[in-house]
């Protein structure tokens, strides 16, 4: 008899975990602020954010407000293909995805949906979620497609992966250009088959020369990319300024904030004059870590930065990174805008006062 009810128990638990993914998920009822609008003197300036998994919708609210206020127009969060589809290719989970993007557009905001982490179905086993084979390119590009289908009226802007030039973002693998130009060539068609209205991100690459077994140059890759002949709208950029000033003069070999020109250069050399966008970038000010700068210097040139897209016209929006975090103890939690319990730094006032204050 206990047998019995063991397994009577067991099924019964199983048949509820089932469920729980066959039948739609639908939101509790949205606690949204009236229809806001960015108030700013330059809509290009942005923030990566680091929403995706949070589901206290008041902080939320809070966090996206605080963004508005600021004069920000642009955020970027991450919308992982592993949250919305955990457990398989026919069925989807949109309960966070909606919830952000519902209070980003309430609030006015443009927002950039970068899209990647591959779920546990879709690669072998002890893989890293950013290993994609090609077998699985057209399931991704079927969840990219599904979400370009139900925001389409929310969300113009998305992002295909993530610094496929890394190891680390390309699965622990070598990266690989022709293969992520496969993938641009899978996904891109559906994605504008959902939504032709929407706009494809490709590139966002991790900035600098080749480094081996991490990193392969930047540079290389783009070319290799296009002459592949992978279709995308506008190419994602990372400028990161190390501990240089807004303003030192580009060069191939250095890593900046005006490595965006040396992107849009060598896109005119190679016949492909896109649009581009910062969807990572900025300044870091930890004491004691030796990759960064003053206090006083992030605040100046990351004004300086925003300020300097004002005069780039083929640059669609410049997003730093990043916005808020979880405290970590450790120097990334002197990237933010704001302290880990929501209070604004001082950069965000700076930032607050350029936006604010007429041209």
């Amino acid at each position: 008899m206990y047998k019995l009810m063991l397994i009577l128990m067991v099924g019964l638990a199983v048949v509820t975990m089932a469920l729980q993914y066959m039948i739609p998920r639908t939101l509790p009822p949205l606690h949204l602020p009236p229809p806001q609008t960015v108030h700013t003197r330059n809509p290009k300036v942005g923030v990566h954010l680091r929403l995706t998994g949070v589901d206290d919708e008041a902080q939320i609210d809070a966090q996206l407000t605080s963004v508005r206020e600021m004069g920000g127009h642009f955020v970027v969060d991450l919308f992982p293909w592993a949250y919305v589809q955990p457990l398989g290719p026919a069925q989807f989970d949109w309960r966070g995805a909606d919830l952000l993007i519902a209070h980003a557009h309430q609030q006015g905001l443009e927002i950039v949906a970068r899209l990647d982490i591959v779920p546990a179905w879709a690669r072998p086993p002890k893989t890293s979620d950013r290993y994609l084979e090609p077998a699985h390119y057209l399931d991704y590009a079927r969840y990219a497609a599904a979400f370009a289908d139900r925001y389409h009226k929310e969300v113009r802007y998305i992002q295909l992966w993530n610094e496929p030039n890394l190891n680390l973002e390309w699965g622990l693998r070598d990266p690989d250009p022709l293969a992520y130009a496969a993938l641009l060539r899978t996904t891109t068609p559906l994605i504008k088959a959902a939504n032709p209205d929407a706009l494809v991100i490709a590139g966002s690459f991790s900035p600098g020369q080749a480094v081996p077994g991490i990193r392969m140059d930047d540079l290389a890759y783009l070319r290799a990319m296009i002459q592949a002949g992978a279709p995308f709208d506008i190419l994602g950029i990372h400028a990161y300024g190390a501990r240089a000033p807004a303003d030192e003069p580009p060069h191939p070999d250095r890593v900046n904030f005006r490595r965006v020109e040396v992107y849009r250069d060598t896109l005119r050399e190679l016949a492909q004059p896109h649009p581009l966008i910062v969807t990572e970038g900025g300044w870091n000010d930890h004491p004691r870590w030796s990759g960064a700068v003053t206090p006083t210097q992030r605040v100046q040139w990351t004004v300086d930065a925003y300020r300097m897209s004002e005069q780039w016209p083929d640059v669609i929006a410049v997003c730093l990174w990043e916005w808020q975090l979880p405290t970590t103890h450790s120097y990334q939690d002197n990237w933010t805008f704001l302290t880990s319990d929501g209070t604004p730094k001082a950069i965000y006032y700076a930032v607050q006062q350029y936006t604010q204050k007429e041209p």
